[in-house]
């Protein structure tokens, strides 16, 4: 189980794919775009640089025009290696973890039940991830990303 996070609207959707494949994350794409988001003229996305999350994902799954139809309307943005922790749907997994996971839970169906409930409950409150990182802590928490300027 993974969260897709939507910040704006402080809502989460669990997937549930048993392995990380990228047919898993194609239908995840398929899922967002078409039967989600069907108007949206852009979707962006925040992912890590798991080797599944590129747009050939979809191109594995799909007809080339319904895949190009997805990844024309992709706007895809990667977090930095070793910066899981500016990924919202990483957050949103912790919170899971820490909020529902930290039990013996005995049987899949029992676990989707728990993590269903877990989001419904967030879902209805809108609860948010309050993001505090600015602009200037960037160049410090991440220098080692930033190339210096020597004179």
């Amino acid at each position: 189980m993974q969260p897709l996070a939507n910040p704006p609207t402080g809502r989460c959707l669990p997937c549930d794919w048993q392995r990380r494949t990228a047919r898993d994350f194609a239908e995840v794409l398929r899922y967002l775009a078409e039967d989600l988001c069907p108007e949206a003229d852009r979707l962006v996305l925040v992912t890590d640089n798991l080797d599944t999350h590129e747009i050939g994902c979809l191109y594995e799954m799909l007809p080339p025009d319904r895949a190009l139809a997805i990844a024309e309307r992709l706007e895809w943005h990667y977090t930095p290696k070793h910066g899981s922790w500016l990924n919202v749907a990483e957050v949103e997994l912790a919170a899971l973890t820490k909020q529902c996971l930290g039990r013996r839970l005995g049987s899949l169906p029992e676990l989707r039940r728990q993590v269903e409930a877990w989001a419904d409950d967030r879902n209805e409150r809108a609860i948010e991830v309050k993001w505090r990182f600015a602009t200037p802590d960037t160049r410090i928490r991440l220098r080692s990303l930033y190339p210096s300027i020597q004179e």
